[in-house]
Formats: C-alpha cells, structure tokens, sequence
C-alpha cells in the first residue's frame, strides 16, 4: 500500500493528501528528467566520440588509397558529416554557434557583380536620450549567390527594303551559323555540350532542367545538336593532335569504355587512350583523346604516326613495339612506388616502408625543382637526383636476393629493377617528367564520369566525344572556363578561314581574328 492511499485510509487532511501528492507528482517529474538528462548526456557523448572520430579521418594523414577525385567526394561528405555533427552538438548543448570569423576567408572576386542591400535601423534616434544618430561608418559582408540556368531568346530582325524602279528586295544576309537554321544560339550549345562531357550529364536530364523553366528540349533535338558540334568541332581537335605530335616527350594512358553492341544486345569493351604534352615543354598544354575499339599497341602507332620522341607510360606490352621503332622510353616511378606502397598497406612490410622512404627523396627532389629552368633542374637531379637514384639501385639489387622470388615483395622489386633503365632516364634531363601523373590526372575526370553514362552508344560517338572532351580538356589544361570558351569558338567558327584555325584553339594566346 503507498503513502497517498495510507493517507486516503486514515481521513487524512485533505490539505495534508493535496501537498502528498503533489510532492510525489514532482519526484516523479523528477525522474523523468534524470532520464532525459541521462539520455541526453549519453547522447552527446556519443556524439563527441563520432565527431572526434570524424575528424581524425577527415584531417588525418591521407590514404594512396583514394584516387584524386575519390579523394575529393570523401572530403565533401567528410565535411558535410562534421558540419552536421557539430550542429546536432550544438542543439543538445543548447549552446548559440559564435559569428565565424572572415579574417581569413577568400574574398569573393571583384568581377562578379553586386548587388546591394542596405539595412538602416528601425529608428535614427538614440533609444536612451532620443538625440540623432550620426553615421560613423559600415559593416560591409558579403554573401555568394547563384541563379541556375536561365534562358533567354535573341530576337533577329531583318528589315526588308524594295526598289519600285528594279522592283527587288533587300535585306541583311543571315548570319552564318554552326547549325543553319537551327533554334539553338551558341551560348546553348555550348551549355548542352559542356554539361554532357565535362559535367557528365545525361541528355535526358539537361532535358528535365530545361523543363523547370518551361523551355521544351526532347532529347532527340540534344542528340541531334551534339552530332553536328561534333563534326564542326572535329577539325579543332585534329588540329590539337597535329600539334601534340610536334612535342618531343609525351605522356600516354589509356581507360576501358563500355560500348553497346546492338546486334548482341549488350555491351563490349572499347578503350579511349589519352596522350597529353609535358608540362616542361614549351607552349601550351595539351591533352587529346583517342577512341578506339580495342587496347593493341596498333592504336597507340596509328596515332603518333611514326612520331619519334621520348614517351611516359606504364608497363603495359602494346607501347613496347613504338620503343622498338625510335620512340625512346619513360617508365613512370609513381607506379614503381604504387607496388610498394600497396605492399606496406597490406602488411606493413618494412621493406616496402623503405622503398616508400628512399622515393619519397628523389620526389622531394622534384618538389624543390618545381618552378626552375630546365638547366637549373638538370643541375638539382644530378646534384641530388642521381645519388638517391644509385643508392636505391644498390638497395633493390641486395633486397632482391634476401626475399623470396614469387612473393610480393619479390615482385614488386622485380618490377623496379626491369624497368630501371626507363626510371633514371628523366635525371639526365631537365625536361623529362619523373611520373606519368599528369595524363592520369587528365584522364581521371573522364573514368568517374563515365559511372553516369555507363557506356558509348557506338563508335562514332566514342570518337565523337574524345573529339569534344579534346578541346574541353585542354581547355581546363590552359586555366579557361571550357563554356565561356566553346560558345566564343561556336559564334565565330563558320566565317573562320581554314588559316586561322590556330586563333580558335583553347590556348591562353589565341587571337582574335
């Protein structure tokens, strides 16, 4: 029996039972609070730890294990994740988040235009003596908007005007277009173009986003419209090749591409080979790409067209015959450090950590290099380069004999050792690359992205779309904003003469005509 029914039992006060059971109401209260509490602490703990934890994955040391744009859509949803554990945070703590400071925030660039709001005070009298308020000042912030894309029509008129005496008309001539009669202006083209090769779009999704805005685009009419980009863009890319080829060293890659087969009613492999210029090089950047239907080092020959050069790849056996033929090879360390670097991830082999220590010299090396001439860079790699080089030599060829033949670390030093002649090679040289990063970084964008298209219609869209990825690619390669360059190029290139096709190239220095 409980208190209050004690209480009920023995004619009680009622006052006495009233202030009983108000007590007892608030013990109650009392400990549903506790466990509130408790819970709420719990929480918070748990959220401290996951934070904590969060950002030692988020500002630790970065794993080889992420490619570069891998690595990129980690640290965003890192961020986003830390952001929103921070907030939950807050909330529970029921803390107000300080202003953040902008001291040392980028300011936004001065070429984008403002637009200003002004926030006066509800009153300019003083709330304590009623005197005028007199300006001394303002605080001046800044906010980053965006408006999407907005479509607009460009109105042509064209007056006509008649003679009675010869009884004829005149008018302005058309203006040539890269589609005649087509509804399309160049800054849409473009648009569509830079959002299906460089942001990876879907047509049928570029035809979802023009039917917010009630503009009609089926997607046949996209299709139709990147058809012709393609062949009126073609000779652009041509041209790229042409003087890509004029390089004396060139990097190569290649990535398989799905490719739909219709008569099988599925899909086979194909393969869009990449050759970019060396950043060491004189003149601009350059990166083509070469669609193909398979990976035979036929490919590679067809396209250099008997160019003779030093050329950066990998190991793979079809460049093996352009070596036999001239072309003077370049083996790619950051592949020979890959094969140890996976071997210490693996076991944390010690071996593997030294091998990691001793390339880590020679890339510190080109680190200093980085921003000098090439004799100056001659004069660091041979100074510092070619010691490093010979010790880790002498140390691949005494590791050798200490491990099993077969295992991985015998294989990763067997690796390094027969490709050595094509390793050193670049330390004699102020120009020659170290590692083949630069086309893998080129041709990266292109292997993520083409997770959204899945696969090429067919080999003329495969080859249509290395042509447009070309020009967009160098473009990037050169610091332009590939939509802002493109639809200058589309307006001018109908009246353009074949002679100055160089003027409409994605290079820094192209003129105008």
């Amino acid at each position: 029996m409980d208190l209050l029914e004690h209480l009920t039992r023995t004619n009680a006060d009622a006052a006495v039972i009233a202030q009983v059971r108000a007590l007892m109401a608030q013990n109650e209260q009392n400990k549903q609070l506790q466990v509130q509490l408790a819970e709420k602490e719990f929480k918070i703990k748990a959220l401290t730890l996951e934070l904590a934890h969060h950002k030692r994955i988020r500002f630790g040391k970065a794993s080889e294990v992420f490619s570069g744009d891998q690595l990129d859509l980690f640290n965003e949803t890192a961020d986003a994740d830390l952001a929103a554990l921070e907030e939950e945070l807050q909330q529970l703590q029921g803390k107000r988040r300080a202003p953040r400071s902008r001291a040392g925030r980028q300011p936004l660039p001065p070429e984008l235009p403002r637009i200003e709001h002004r926030h006066e005070p509800a009153s300019c009298q003083c709330d304590a003596c009623g005197r005028d308020l007199v300006k001394i000042g303002e605080d001046v912030s800044e906010q980053l908007d965006v408006e999407p894309a907005r479509f607009f029509v460009h109105r042509h008129i064209r007056p006509q005007y008649a003679c009675r005496g010869c009884e004829t008309v005149t008018a302005a001539p058309i203006p040539p277009a890269v589609i005649d009669g087509g509804m399309a202006a160049p800054g849409l083209l473009a648009w569509v173009a830079v959002s299906k090769f460089a942001d990876h779009l879907p047509l049928y999704r570029l035809e979802q986003i023009a039917a917010r805005q009630g503009v009609p685009l089926a997607r046949s009419t996209l299709a139709e419209w990147i058809g012709k980009l393609g062949v009126a863009l073609q000779p652009l890319s041509d041209r790229l090749a042409a003087l890509l080829r004029q390089r004396p060293c060139l990097h190569a890659d290649e990535t398989p591409v799905r490719q739909l087969d219709p008569g099988q009613g599925k899909t086979r492999q194909a393969y869009l080979w990449a050759y970019r210029s060396n950043r060491y090089d004189d003149g601009p950047p350059i990166i083509v790409f070469d669609y193909q239907s398979g990976r035979a080092g036929a490919h590679a020959r067809a396209f250099l067209q008997g160019w003779r050069g030093h050329l950066m790849v990998d190991d793979y056996a079809g460049y093996k015959a352009l070596f036999a033929g001239g072309v003077t090879e370049l083996a790619c360390l950051a592949h020979v450090r890959r094969k140890f670097f996976e071997l210490h991830a693996a076991n944390g082999s010690p071996i593997a950590a030294e091998a990691l220590r001793r390339i880590a010299v020679l890339y510190a090396v080109e680190q200093q290099a980085a921003g000098m001439a090439s004799a100056e860079r001659l004069q660091l790699r041979q100074q510092h380069a070619k010691p490093a080089l010979a010790e880790l030599h002498a140390w691949l060829l005494a590791t050798q004999r200490s491990v099993a033949t077969g295992s991985g670390t015998g294989k990763a030093v067997e690796h390094a050792l027969k490709r050595w002649a094509a390793v050193v090679r670049y330390a004699d040289s102020g120009t020659l690359p170290i590692d083949n990063n630069a086309v893998e970084n080129a041709i990266r964008p292109i292997a993520i992205g083409k997770k959204n298209w899945l696969f090429a219609g067919s080999e003329r869209a495969g080859q249509r779309a290395a042509a447009i990825q070309t020009l967009l690619g160098t473009a990037r390669l050169n610091g332009l904003d590939p939509l802002h360059w493109l639809a200058s190029v589309l307006e001018r290139l109908p009246t353009c003469p074949n002679n100055q096709i160089d003027s409409l190239l994605p290079f820094q220095n192209s003129t105008r005509p």
